[in-house]
């Protein structure tokens, strides 16, 4: 028997300049994390981006080459005061940390221009005190001195007890790195690293915030942190008048991060009563994963604006959030390689925020979002790049979509004027969404749609949709994507990009899951893995290094493959870490 089975084949779309050729340059692996590895191939030319580059990627020593997604075409372009290059760029996942690849590059271009490169790189190792560390047992009397007197590779062992405010003043060095670590319950008000390099805090209780402003592999983890009311939690980001305006290669793990504020309609979205950042970081090669995330205005966040600052190669992956007030994930301004992945969110205004992104890619792949109110998909502010895989949402209002209060007015490439698209270049691949009732009004101006399926009429050419389920709950079978209206399966597959989509409804689950009406009060988190037989199994398109390990017929759509355990969200028992066990 031959198995026929949809593989992923995607050429941006874009208005033609007259087939100009590609001029091949430089190849750079910025910034590893510890699981993923970037890769960009900068260009000139190729003005039609009719160019691709195929990547194949193998551990050094191994024989088996395995394939890895395209790299996505980044037409040069500039947004809110940042600029990106012409390139292609794109991401490998699912990697071991401290392990070194190679990685193969084919570009192909029919107007001229195709090139061959392989480059290496290094995945992180992840961050460990140093082997046969000195152990300095410490108390709240004796801590600053020691504290003063710390030396590279250090550990400082705090017994229970009161520690008060605390400013690091000595750094680390690469493999020796200063530990602040707790067998007991040591309780500070207030941590400060800024500027520290190679600081580690381990288990401590801090009832306030942790300051990263300037940090350089730096890491926080099983901390235990009580946000002040209307503060922040872990901060990495510049205040007006400070130059600098992030961390580098911080690692934000395990932790338990708590806010303040309430589910209440008034509370709700960017102009509600609400307030604090639970883990807020700008920079690149920032990995913040396995964090329970509680209570705050936005859960996680980079820095928007002009706080932004080089926020590339950045990893959001398995945490556990709840109660994110406006956005459970902002991942704002990001410029390239932003990796939000195997997210769990419950009760939030806004799930995944994108607004903007700056050429990307950036990509969310396999979040689970329940009971979430406003929308799935915040992507705003003219975003482009953006890859929205395996992710599977059941919401109250509008399904699929991203709202768009106010049109944008900008230049297409083509120098033709614009007045409304903001959403370009996104690809959308093997979702789930069920929209429905509970519509209505929350916080101080904000309604979530008429239970739609999909709604996106301000996506333009460039994106695509496809392999894609949607469906509702106690409301008709319609919506609109990229302009084109349907109220059917046969006008959704007819009249949209949507060619392979299924029509889903909540009976996919194998747990029994309420539909989320009244979203309020707050719900426990659901599990929405499917059942067998249900119409999202074997529906999806083969994606290479997201989907290969797909069982049946083809891959399934949603966050969970059928038969498979569901993720780690939120702190993984002691003694465990991505080198000792699988996402």
């Amino acid at each position: 028997m031959i198995r026929v089975v949809a593989v992923l084949a995607v050429a941006l779309v874009s208005p033609a300049r007259g087939g100009e050729a590609t001029v091949p340059g430089e190849v750079t692996t910025p910034y590893p994390t510890l699981v993923h590895l970037a890769v960009e191939w900068e260009i000139e030319g190729d003005a039609n981006a009719n160019g691709q580059v195929t990547l194949r990627y193998r551990e050094v020593g191994n024989a088996a080459w395995r394939e890895g997604m395209p790299l996505r075409r980044v037409l040069p372009g500039s947004n809110g005061g940042f600029r990106w290059a012409n390139k292609h760029s794109g991401s490998i996942f699912g990697l071991r940390p401290d392990t070194e690849y190679e990685i193969a590059l084919t570009l192909r271009d029919p107007d001229g221009g195709s090139a061959e490169k392989a480059v290496r790189a290094k995945t992180r190792p992840v961050p460990r005190a140093m082997v046969d560390a000195p152990i300095k047992k410490v108390n709240p009397e004796t801590f600053p001195d020691a504290a003063a007197a710390a030396k590279p590779g250090d550990v400082l062992l705090l017994a229970s007890g009161d520690y008060g405010k605390f400013n690091a003043l000595l750094d680390g060095a690469p493999g020796q790195p200063i530990v602040l670590r707790s067998p007991g319950q040591p309780v500070f008000n207030d941590i400060s690293l800024k500027g520290r390099k190679h600081v580690h805090l381990e288990g401590l209780t801090v009832n306030g915030t942790i300051d990263l402003l300037d940090t350089t592999e730096c890491a926080v983890r099983r901390c235990e942190v009580n946000a002040p009311p209307g503060g922040f939690g872990i901060t990495a980001r510049a205040r007006p008048g400070e130059d600098k305006a992030g961390a580098t290669n911080a690692y934000i793990a395990d932790n338990v991060v708590t806010g303040d504020n309430p589910w209440t309609k008034e509370a709700m979205g960017a102009k509600g009563k609400n307030h604090g950042e639970g883990i807020l970081i700008s920079g690149p090669g920032n990995v913040v994963c396995f964090n329970r995330v509680v209570g705050f205005r936005d859960c996680i966040s980079t820095a928007e604006g002009r706080a932004a600052w080089e926020q590339v190669c950045v990893d959001v992956y398995n945490n556990d959030i709840e109660r994110g007030v406006d956005d459970a994930i902002e991942a704002d301004y990001t410029l390239s390689n932003c990796r939000v992945v195997r997210n769990r969110i419950t009760n939030s205004f806004c799930g995944l925020s994108s607004q903007p992104s700056l050429g990307g890619p950036s990509y969310f792949i396999r979040n689970v979002m329940y009971n979430i109110i406003y929308a799935p998909y915040k992507l705003h502010k003219r975003t482009q790049g953006n890859v929205v895989l395996h992710n599977t949402v059941v919401k109250t209002g509008d399904g699929s979509m991203a709202f768009t209060e106010q049109p944008a007015q900008y230049t297409l490439p083509n120098g033709e004027l614009n007045r409304q698209v903001i959403i370009s270049h996104a690809l959308f691949r093997n979702n789930i969404s069920i929209g429905g009732t509970g519509s209505g009004k929350f916080g101080p101006q904000y309604t979530n749609g008429t239970g739609l399926a999909a709604r996106w009429p301000t996506a333009d050419a460039t994106c695509d949709f496809d392999y894609n389920g949607y469906g509702t709950h106690g409301t008709p079978f319609r919506g609109d994507i990229m302009g084109n209206s349907f109220d059917s399966l046969a006008s959704l597959r007819s009249n949209t990009t949507e060619k392979h989509a299924v029509q889903v409804d909540m009976d996919i689950f194998a747990a029994k899951v309420d539909f989320p009406d009244p979203p309020i009060p707050s719900r426990e988190p659901a599990d929405l893995r499917l059942r067998a037989g249900a119409v999202a199994v074997d529906s999806g398109v083969v994606i290479p290094n997201i989907n290969d390990s797909y069982a049946g017929n083809a891959p399934d759509l949603g966050a969970c493959e059928f038969g498979a355990e569901l993720p780690q969200y939120g702190p993984r028992p002691a003694g465990v870490d991505e080198g000792t066990a699988a996402q």
